[in-house]
């Protein structure tokens, strides 16, 4: 690596050559605070909290923002001088200026980035009276909610929703003091081609965009002594929730989340991974027909509802290529409300069925066409992972002193094939070790399809499967996914099977997970820390392929009859509509 000479605070340092003063201090153990910064997704200078004063060639002091200037040789820096301090000081008041200060009931309170600024440089209050924009909440969708009194314009959002995902429904309107972040013409959210990924909220450094808060009816329910109240979690929820109570990201804490949905008073605390392995049976066998019979190739995942719609918007010729599976989420309400109401005796109408997810996608899910096996929703409400975390705080439980529980029966059984689907690259390799022994009809030597793994945003992979050369592609990211069906159109790429999830590195990075500063998004790979739960969890579990979870099995034989049978067909799986821009 090449290197330059600087001097930090005095001490003199060798840091990368092309790195900004950001970097170079944060390589030193240095840290300047950010609010606009996320890097590779907004990197603008606009907040002007990293200002630090910078030294060239022997030149005066001046300030810069450190986030997007280049260090040169022998350049000095200072990171913390009164006048520093000051100017951090001040911008932080004119932001607050024109800013909704309602922090007792902000859903961001004490997991603010600002709150925390003016607590570190002790701004208690702006001393700039004047004009206040005020304008209308935007909480036309069923997701995400935008406030735009609490916004600060760092642009965050709008580099999540361009620059990260490749979408670009929102951004700035109008110049100067009217500036605002917006729809084009001001159309409200719910009426764009949205997708619903939450990755906005999860940029968003305040309370300005939050997803629409169920909790309240799970509560009601609950209290509800005619309703029989079950939850079932995904696959990666155990492995952010711990976040919401001060544990290290890539902390499983799979026992104490169940134990803590026991004592908010669930009939059935169920895990997911029963119906991830469901939808590999589902999909496999679909996937293997369309292969052997003829159908739309390449058949493409629709475990993510993000991308289902993004698909339905932007690539609506290739809603043909869809899987027809409801997702794991759909399919647990699905299951619910016919076999186990069969089994329970009870009325589907009496069932309330929640499910934990890390997707605000999930929400607009519950309400789409063909998520009614029982003539009722298949899910009632589903809740992110900041939603639950709030609920276990709102009941006064005590997480971190929870002992651990198991998940209820029936459908507290899950494979390992059913943990990795919260990772990028997880369905396609619980696809494969099922299709794989399906087509070379003997065990697999080898359980991992390492070649699917990995935080990239698009990956590629051959196999050789009995007579069958099988190509697949793995994206995440809707802009990934985006370059990578533009160029299966264009015939660049021949592949059989993709798998693609909305949100970059999937459901682990989902924008229903914990939100985390800057400082750490920045600087820890998010995305691997939580995985890692999920592949530590395949790797430690004695049931690892989704065709031998005895509870799928078992479904098939008193319920199903077999994988794409025409009961099956009726309640595990859906139709997608063409909706186009």
């Amino acid at each position: 690596m090449e290197t330059v000479n600087v001097k930090i605070n005095g001490a003199e340092y060798a840091v990368a050559k092309n790195s900004t003063v950001l970097e170079a201090a944060k390589a030193a153990n240095i840290d300047i605070p950010t609010l606009c910064y996320l890097k590779d997704i907004n990197e603008i200078g606009a907040c002007r909290l990293c200002l630090v004063e910078v030294s060239e060639g022997g030149k005066p002091f001046r300030m810069v923002t450190a986030c997007v200037y280049p260090v040169t040789e022998g350049m000095e820096i200072k990171t913390k001088t009164p006048k520093i301090v000051k100017a951090r000081k001040l911008n932080l008041e004119l932001i607050l200026s024109n800013h909704d200060k309602k922090c007792l009931s902000c859903v961001r309170s004490t997991d603010c980035e600002l709150q925390k600024l003016c607590h570190d440089y002790g701004v208690e209050e702006s001393h700039f009276v004047g004009e206040v924009n005020k304008y209308d909440i935007d909480n036309s969708s069923v997701a995400i909610v935008r406030d735009n009194n609490k916004c600060i314009l760092c642009r965050r959002c709008v580099g999540a929703c361009a620059a990260m995902q490749g979408i670009g429904v929102i951004g700035a309107n109008d110049r100067g003091f009217d500036t605002h972040i917006a729809c084009a013409f001001e159309t409200d959210l719910a009426s764009t081609s949205c997708v619903n990924c939450g990755q906005c909220i999860v940029a968003c450094p305040v309370g300005a965009l939050y997803e629409r808060d169920d909790t309240a009816k799970i509560f009601e329910a609950l209290a509800d002594p005619d309703k029989h109240v079950v939850i079932c979690t995904a696959p990666s929820v155990r492995a952010t929730i711990g976040e919401c109570f001060g544990y290290e990201p890539g902390t499983d804490v799979e026992g104490k989340m169940v134990s803590a949905l026991k004592k908010l008073g669930f009939d059935g605390v169920f895990d997911m991974n029963m119906t991830a392995d469901l939808t590999i049976m589902e999909e496999a066998t679909e996937f293997l027909g369309r292969l052997k019979n003829g159908g739309a190739l390449p058949l493409i995942t629709s475990c993510s509802p993000g991308w289902v719609k993004y698909c339905e918007h932007y690539f609506p010729e290739m809603t043909e290529n869809l899987s027809t599976c409801k997702s794991p989420q759909q399919m647990f309400g699905a299951v619910v409300k016919t076999y186990y109401a069969e089994k329970m005796g009870l009325d589907p109408k009496n069932i309330f069925m929640v499910s934990a997810i890390p997707c605000t996608a999930k929400k607009f899910e519950v309400g789409r066409d063909g998520q009614s096996a029982a003539g009722v929703a298949d899910v009632d409400v589903a809740v992110t992972t900041r939603e639950l975390g709030r609920m276990i705080q709102t009941a006064g439980i005590d997480f971190k002193a929870l002992e651990d529980e198991k998940f209820d029966a029936p459908f507290g059984i899950g494979s390992g094939a059913g943990a990795i689907f919260g990772a990028t690259g997880g369905v396609m390799e619980a696809a494969l070790r099922t299709a794989a022994e399906v087509i070379e009809n003997k065990p697999l030597e080898k359980l991992e399809f390492e070649e699917v793994r990995g935080i990239e945003g698009v990956k590629f992979a051959s196999y050789k499967l009995g007579d069958v050369e099988l190509n697949v592609a793995v994206a995440s990211g809707t802009k990934n996914a985006k370059e990578l069906l533009n160029k299966v159109k264009s015939g660049e790429v021949n592949v059989q099977f993709i798998e693609i999830m909305a949100c970059p590195g999937g459901c682990v990075n989902g924008g229903g997970q914990p939100t985390q500063p800057a400082s750490v998004r920045n600087n820890v790979n998010l995305r691997e820390k939580r995985a890692s739960v999920l592949y530590n969890a395949d790797k430690n579990i004695g049931l690892r392929k989704s065709h031998e979870n005895p509870v799928v099995q078992t479904l098939y034989k008193e319920f199903f009859g077999e994988p794409n049978s025409e009961k099956a067909h009726h309640i595990l799986h859906t139709h997608y509509v063409k909706r186009g821009l």
